[in-house]
């Protein structure tokens, strides 16, 4: 009994002790930023407010010293802070499921924050969609500056010109009237940054006018059940500005996927999805790698929008390049400490982090900047699950993600029939989109496409969201022809689609040629290495070839559904 009780004091008084050490190891930071407070010189060009350029060589080599926050009233880490509902980019979502954020399932309190961020969101004008008024095209018509172009002709083409239909409340993600308010002075944040005029305007009512919307808001209400923004948004530009620019105030490793991912805020309360890079433009995906195990690279995030809006699908949220300070813009802003934690200088006197994920999140597969620079992509966010909920699809033609096992339509020639008869793809525009959705991961070389997303409110007549293009261009040299299988199988395709395909594929309309052009707005240009541009116009004539075999096969009118007006078809046939 004796030996006993001494058996149960020994565990308990380790008990204490680990809990003691852990403890300690948790306020160690926050006693050392008091130190180091303490001690700092008095002279402010000599402390904290410093303005100089920030060298590695400055950096103190203990991380757990982090810089005094200006303003801040709390001492040491911050609270931990609500995200908004993310966009799920995660790599194994549920099967037919609605996409899940960062907390598992939002519950009310999640849904009063998404509400509390666009409260007091004031009616406002621009375009009429039956007796209310929508953003989408309040802004004029988009002007291009210089001389004529490759894609400037492109976007004139009778092919791009073609109207979607007239809009109800139905066919609108948000209705103004009711689901969306929004005040920046609710915000508590006296630091709103103006967007337009040096004051702020308001509508007769006393509320902000539609030009005071920061454009990830005015992104979000143009979203309708036919595409994510119009042919002439200039909502869009701007947004794309506003991810290379605004002022990044927190950061988050996104919970999920196989490869690490950031979350960033910014300071006018829009956020993106920052990815960043792993490989130069020129390297090519190692021929042993499997596709589920291949790097996501940045530069094929930032080119997938380009290419999805020459092809007109328009269903890509925008995506900007972005040169990061990973000190000032990354560890010093970010409070999550499993990533804070990861940051180290290499021997090479680097900036470096790895943060957690499942594949490449270690030491020696850290990230590091030049000497604190890195490039990334960043991906606007598509609006809140609270608000607009998504739901997440099996792809019918998705791979086995294994070694060794082939997936059932890999080794059924008719496997195409059965998807056919199955819900959603039995009827309305399902499987075309999934054709559409072939041609455009053929064209990157995307093999994995393993589930895609649509939004709830449209049901299944809508568009398939284009999400997570971070695998595509991965090889120059080799035409992955698998992923065109679907294509091949049901020998169905848009008319509208089929003629843009021919379009690109002319000496005038070249599609390199446009997406070259189109990515040198980028400020990381250039975004691809030439031969994945060279590449794009080889599979281009391999995509028209299986389409001409099922016609040839199966008939015209049976491989290519009309979807023009009788009219607009006259005048793009007279044109071409």
């Amino acid at each position: 009994m004796i030996v006993l009780r001494r058996f149960r004091v020994l565990i308990v008084m380790v008990f204490l002790v680990a809990c003691t050490l852990h403890i300690v190891i948790d306020l160690l930071p926050r006693l050392e930023k008091r130190a180091v407070a303490a001690g700092a010189p008095a002279n402010p060009a000599a402390g904290s407010g410093c303005s100089c350029a920030h060298r590695p060589s400055d950096e103190p080599q203990n991380w757990g010293k982090q810089r005094t926050r200006t303003g801040s009233a709390q001492p040491g880490w911050p609270s931990k802070h609500t995200l908004r509902i993310l966009q799920d980019f995660s790599n194994e979502p549920g099967s037919n499921l609605t996409s899940q954020s960062l907390e598992k399932s939002p519950g009310s309190a999640d849904k009063t924050e998404a509400f509390r961020r666009l409260e007091d969101f004031a009616q406002s004008g621009g375009h009429l969609v039956g007796d209310k008024q929508f953003i989408q095209d309040a802004s004029p018509k988009r002007e291009r500056n210089g001389g004529p172009s490759k894609l400037g002709a492109l976007f004139q083409h009778p092919l791009y010109r073609i109207p979607i239909p007239r809009l109800s409340e139905d066919d609108t993600l948000f209705n103004m009237n009711t689901d969306l308010r929004f005040n920046p002075k609710a915000a508590e944040n006296q630091e709103w940054p103006n967007e337009g005029t040096d004051e702020e305007e308001y509508t007769p009512t006393g509320e902000p006018s539609a030009d005071s919307y920061p454009n990830w808001l005015k992104f979000h209400i143009g979203i309708n059940r036919y595409e994510l923004y119009s042919r002439d948004s200039i909502v869009i530009e701007s947004l794309l500005k506003d991810l290379v620019l605004q002022k990044i105030v927190s950061v988050a490793m996104k919970s999920g996927g196989t490869q690490l991912k950031l979350i960033m805020t910014f300071q006018n309360y829009g956020q993106a999805l920052f990815k960043p890079m792993k490989q130069t433009r020129e390297q090519e995906t190692p021929p042993d790698f499997f596709y589920f195990s291949d790097f996501e690279r940045h530069n094929a995030e930032i080119a997938a929008f380009h290419l999805d809006r020459i092809l007109d699908f328009r269903r890509v949220p925008p995506v900007a390049g972005r040169l990061v300070n990973m000190t000032k813009e990354i560890r010093d802003v970010t409070r999550d400490k499993k990533l804070w934690r990861t940051f180290f200088i290499s021997p090479a006197n680097n900036i470096c982090f790895y943060g957690e994920c499942s594949y490449y999140c270690s030491t020696e597969h850290a990230l590091c900047g030049k000497p604190d620079q890195i490039e990334g992509s960043l991906a606007a966010f598509l609006p809140d699950l609270a608000l607009a909920k998504r739901k997440t699809w099996r792809n019918p033609w998705r791979r086995s993600y294994h070694k060794r096992k082939k997936a059932e339509w890999e080794v059924d020639p008719d496997y195409c029939e059965e998807v056919k008869q199955t819900p959603p793809y039995d009827s309305g525009t399902r499987l075309l989109d999934i054709m559409d959705m072939t041609i455009f991961d053929f064209l990157m070389g995307n093999m994995d496409r393993h589930h895609y997303e649509t939004f709830e409110k449209f049901g299944n007549e809508t568009f398939i969201i284009h999400l997570d293009n971070g695998r595509g261009f991965g090889k120059y040299s080799h035409d992955e022809t698998s992923i065109l299988v679907p294509l091949s199988q049901c020998c169905r395709i848009r008319k509208s689609t089929h003629l843009r395909l021919q379009l690109l594929a002319k000496e005038e309309f070249k599609l390199s040629d446009l997406l070259e052009e189109s990515l040198l707005q980028d400020r990381l240009s250039p975004i691809l290495y030439r031969p994945h541009l060279e590449a794009m116009d080889r599979r281009l004539r391999i995509i028209l070839r299986v389409l001409n075999d099922c016609i040839e096969k199966d008939g015209y009118s049976n491989v290519v559904e009309n979807d023009l007006d009788r009219d607009i078809a006259d005048t793009i046939t007279s044109k071409r």
